[in-house]
């Protein structure tokens, strides 16, 4: 699917609203609620929107501890890992990179203890090393690297 001018102006506003009523938003780019509805379809159908969501404060929910993980896998063989990860709901990003190490994680925790218990059963895949954040500076959507 080709995404044109049109395309790329709805989905910067669905990025800052995404319950936003088709009618709403085809009033700021000069179409029919219709006509935006059939293009967000279409979006949708082709994959281009994969998913909604909401931006949290994790705080809040007693989120308090954001750590990278650099994954140094000790085999050749990383299915077993891949399987681990995808199912620990703590890890909620994961790369496998280029350059240091073998895969990049982000995890969100509650407490020291539950990271050690993640990373007391990362050593059976691997070595790593560890970073805390101290404090999250800027989380944006990637859409905002496409649009100005």
């Amino acid at each position: 699917m080709e995404i044109d001018q049109i395309d790329f102006q709805i989905l910067r506003l669905l990025t800052e609203n995404s319950r936003i009523q088709w009618k709403d938003l085809g009033g700021q780019i000069h179409m029919t609620g219709q006509a935006v509805g059939n293009r967000i379809k279409k979006l949708e159908e082709s994959g281009v929107i994969k998913a909604y969501s909401l931006i949290i404060d994790e705080m809040k929910l007693g989120l308090f501890y954001t750590a990278f993980v650099i994954v140094h896998i000790k085999t050749a063989n990383h299915a077993a890992f891949i399987r681990f990860i995808k199912d620990r709901k703590e890890v909620v990003e994961a790369h496998r990179v280029s350059g240091e190490g073998c895969y990049h994680l982000k995890i969100k925790v509650k407490s020291q203890n539950q990271l050690n218990l993640l990373l007391n059963q990362l050593l059976d895949h691997g070595n790593y090393s560890l970073n805390l954040s101290i404090q999250e500076i800027k989380q944006r959507n990637p859409l905002t690297a496409i649009l100005q």
